[in-house]
Order: structure tokens, then C-alpha cells, then sequence
């Protein structure tokens, strides 16, 4: 998966759509959970940190973790000529890597859940990221019911179903978990809807006798 977005990496911003859809992303974000300059913000599977950059503004320390290198090459372009100031950036999948000593009050993640077979590792590790009270921001895919979204040989998932992720969010701890729509991307194939769902991370989760 990374190799193709490495390629695409370079123009990915060059897409109006997809800037849009950031926007509307941030503005589910904004209007669920409380920001400031002491929120300290993870994107997850940041791709070119559109997101991270409509939230720059409303939030403090930022890290963007990324496991494709050409989107990490643009994330430290943006870095450099100061669109992200002094973000933190991370070569990480959950999936494969251990899960780094940090934690955040929000975490985002924007179009990146489906591309990820192991979901419950994915989870996990967010999860483990999260502070007490912390909130997790997923901005993904309606369930695509025929399947036309990606092509035939597409490994991940074809967007989700509201209840069967409300259940998976609950295996890994996460409690609160809501969710409302938040755009719609129009193709040639069809026309998909995108949710905003929000979960949080209860306090002493990890503590043992815990029943998050």
C-alpha cells in the first residue's frame, strides 16, 4: 500500500476534493471535541498532513505518522516551510510496529482505517496512544456495500459498517463512541458517504480490574 501512495504523494494536494474533504473533517472535529494550545494532536496515517494543517491553528504539539516515505517527504517539506511549525513526524504502521512511548489528547485519522487489514491491532495501539479522557477522531468510509469504491483486488475494507465498528472501537477500550455524517465523495462509480466518529480512551483503562 505505501508504494502506491508514495507515488501519488507529490500531487496528492493538487486535488481540490481532497482538500475539502480535510476541511469538513476538521470542522466535525472542532464542533465534537474541545481544542487549545495544550491539545496535543497525533494524525494517524497522515498522508500529506491536510488535516493536521486546517487543525494547526486550534491545537498545540502535533505528530504525524505516516508509513508511506513519499508522504513523509512532503510532511517534511511542510515542516520546513513552516505549514506544519515543528510537528513531529513518525515512519509507523500499527500494524507491524510496536507502539511508541507518548501520549495524545486527540488522535485523527482521516481515510486511512480501511486501507488497514488488522483493524484490531490498529485499534489497540491508538488506544494505547490515547490519554486518559483522550479522544479518537475517525473520519472513514460508509460501508461500501457493492464494492465499487476501490478496485477488485483492494485488501483492506470496504468502508464500515456503523455497528460492527462500534463493536471493535468497544474490544479495545474505547468507550463514548458516536458517530455523525461528515461528507460525500462523488465518482464516476457512485456516490460514498464518510462519517465522523468519535471514541474515548476512560481513565485508568490499562489499570488493572479495569472494565473500559
Amino acid at each position: 500500500m505505501s508504494s502506491s501512495f508514495d507515488d501519488r504523494a507529490a500531487t496528492w494536494d493538487d486535488d481540490p476534493r481532497k482538500v475539502e474533504r480535510a476541511r469538513d473533517a476538521a470542522a466535525s472535529i472542532r464542533s465534537a471535541v474541545p481544542l487549545s494550545s495544550d491539545t496535543r494532536l497525533l494524525e494517524y496515517g497522515a498522508g500529506t498532513g491536510l488535516l493536521a494543517e486546517e487543525l494547526v491553528a486550534d491545537v498545540g504539539p502535533i505528530t504525524l505518522a505516516e508509513p508511506s516515505a513519499g508522504m513523509r517527504d512532503v510532511l517534511t517539506a511542510k515542516v520546513e516551510d513552516d505549514r506544519l511549525p515543528g510537528a513531529t513526524i513518525w515512519d509507523l504502521d500499527l500494524a507491524r510496529d510496536p507502539v511508541p512511548d507518548a501520549r495524545f489528547d486527540l488522535i485523527a485519522s482521516l481515510m486511512t482505517l480501511h486501507h488497514i487489514p488488522d483493524l484490531a491491532a490498529a485499534l489497540g495501539g491508538l488506544h494505547r496512544l490515547l490519554a486518559d479522557d483522550g479522544v479518537l477522531c475517525i473520519i472513514d468510509l460508509e460501508e461500501d456495500v457493492d464494492r465499487s469504491f476501490h478496485s477488485e483486488d483492494f485488501d483492506g475494507h470496504h468502508g464500515f459498517d456503523r455497528d460492527r465498528l462500534t463493536s471493535d472501537l468497544h474490544a479495545a477500550g474505547f468507550v463514548g463512541v458516536a458517530f455523525e455524517p461528515c461528507h460525500t465523495i462523488t465518482r464516476d462509480t457512485g456516490t460514498y458517504g464518510v462519517f465522523f466518529a468519535s471514541a474515548r480512551r476512560q481513565p485508568d483503562a490499562d489499570a488493572p480490574g479495569s472494565t473500559a
